[in-house]
């Protein structure tokens, strides 16, 4: 009778435990609960179930074809030193997006996203930022090497009507560079809303680089990201919103829905943002083809790379070639994200001109060097609301790392399984280009060994790189799932 009673209690016990857990961890996957509550009481609405599944499938579209909508060039103004000047206004705006009513959202200088700056290696530039949302924004420079104080973290919050003038130097090489939103706790719901722009940086070698450079005509701006539309087209964040990244059944290319482009038969260039708040993609071409990278994040990879597929996590950009010199007029191919089509490329024209073959060098980064033991480790864990990097969520008053300007460093980055498996991370890190020295030990991929500020962190990875920062000040090193970010998952590095 006593071993029965006994059996019964450990039987209960168990049974309670059981409830506790599966309790906890719906609260860590609903973001219920947590240690860094900027979220204003959210709950999750379509996204991430627990363990990282993304349960928002991107749909086919049902919406007629549209010409690409191609961000326009900002003009810039002399200075009287010799620089450029620029303006930057982000506004609330209204944007036929789809058939029906039209979509309230944010822009930079305009309805929706933002224009391209142009900016030479070796200018001065000056931005004045102007805020006349009604909430408050910060103007983040993803990619630029710059002082922390022009940087647009969430040091620089800009309130409504509020307006800051940045200056500085350009001090690197021809890349592909963004700006978007970096507040406290808001950074998805804008970037979501809108607010994203492209940098184009040229410089002597980009100038001389026999590739495609008209833009519009061969050299096209590719900003790709995920949207939930509700009733009368309205963006509902607050329903999409996950606390593991907000997702959307539909994909837009430059704010177009069901994009596409008419090209000569001739080599193109697509300069691809992931502009997402949360989803990864893993981009091909319709007929399986191979295109070629020459690329990532911040310039040219030291030789195109040929590709049949190109993942990018949010954040991350690449510049890729397609030869469509043996195509005929009339014939297509399309960019494909599983058996969803990101864009409809038509050959329409026969050109009158040969395209050149792609340059067998085009840059001359050095290898990354690395170390018997890593400057800085640090860990990415946990999810939702529990979120952490080295076991703590984002406190601005803490400094987290230091290091020395001009000083060569290698970091080891983490990214811990739990028992949930985990799920990607991407690292990306202000004020700086780094190089990726190895993954889990191996060296990295071709496309990978470039300048880069943003990078995939797998489930159970361990990535190092060579990081050398340029400027001092407070840089912000963060998950770019926005949502992570929101939630804490950032810290700073002071560099003195």
């Amino acid at each position: 009778m006593k071993k029965q009673a006994t059996t019964i209690f450990l039987g209960i016990s168990l049974l309670l435990l059981a409830v506790v857990s599966f309790i906890f961890f719906r609260q860590i996957d609903t973001g219920s609960s947590g240690l860094f509550s900027n979220q204003g009481g959210r709950m999750p609405g379509m996204g991430m179930h627990m363990g990282g599944e993304v349960t928002t499938e991107l749909a086919p579209s049902t919406e007629q074809s549209n010409k690409l909508v191609l961000p326009p060039i900002l003009e810039g103004n002399l200075t009287p030193e010799d620089g450029t000047s620029y303006s930057i206004t982000a506004l609330n705006g209204n944007t036929q997006l789809k058939e029906g009513e039209p979509t309230p959202t944010y822009g930079y200088n305009g309805s929706v996203l933002g224009p391209i700056i142009r900016i030479r290696s070796g200018e001065k530039v000056e931005i004045k930022t102007e805020n006349e949302l009604d909430t408050t924004t910060s103007f983040h420079w993803h990619g630029l090497k710059v002082p922390s104080n022009v940087d647009g973290g969430p040091h620089t919050p800009i309130p409504t009507g509020g307006t800051a003038d940045l200056k500085f130097m350009v001090k690197q090489e021809a890349a592909t560079l963004w700006f978007h939103p970096h507040p406290i706790g808001e950074a998805g719901e804008q970037v979501y809303q809108g607010l994203a722009g492209l940098i184009y940086i040229e410089d002597e070698n980009s100038d001389s680089l026999a590739l495609p450079k008209e833009i519009g005509i061969n050299d096209f701006p590719v900003i790709v990201q995920d949207r939930s539309f509700g009733s009368n087209n309205q963006l509902d964040y607050t329903q999409s919103y996950g606390p593991d990244g907000t997702y959307g059944d539909t994909l837009m290319m430059n704010g177009t829905i069901n994009p596409y482009l008419d090209v000569m038969n001739e080599k193109i260039r697509l300069r691809v943002l992931n502009g997402s708040n949360a989803r990864n993609y893993q981009f091909r071409l319709s007929n399986s083809s191979t295109f070629y990278q020459i690329a990532s994040d911040g310039g040219f990879l030291n030789e195109p790379v040929p590709m049949e597929s190109l993942q990018l996590v949010p954040g991350e950009r690449a510049e890729i070639i397609l030869d469509l010199s043996d195509y005929k007029v009339g014939e297509k191919i399309q960019l494909m994200e599983a058996n969803i089509v990101v864009l409809t490329i038509n050959v329409t024209e026969k050109t009158s001109k040969k395209s050149p073959p792609l340059p067998k060098t085009l840059n001359n980064i050095p290898k990354a060097e690395d170390s018997t033991t890593p400057d800085k480790v640090m860990t990415f864990s946990g999810m939702g609301n529990m979120v952490a990097i080295d076991g703590k969520q984002f406190d601005m008053d803490r400094i987290d790392l230091r290091a020395k300007v001009g000083e060569k460093e290698v970091w080891e980055i983490k990214n811990i399984r739990d028992m949930m498996g985990g799920m990607i991370h991407p690292f990306h890190l202000h004020g700086v280009q780094f190089k990726v020295i190895s993954r889990n030990g191996n060296a990295p991929p071709a496309n990978e060994q470039g300048w880069k500020d943003t990078i995939a962190l797998y489930p159970g990875d361990s990535v190092r790189i060579e990081v050398t920062f340029p400027e001092k000040g407070i840089f912000m090193y963060h998950c770019h799932i926005l949502e992570h970010e929101d939630n804490g998952m950032m810290g700073q590095v002071l560099v003195e």
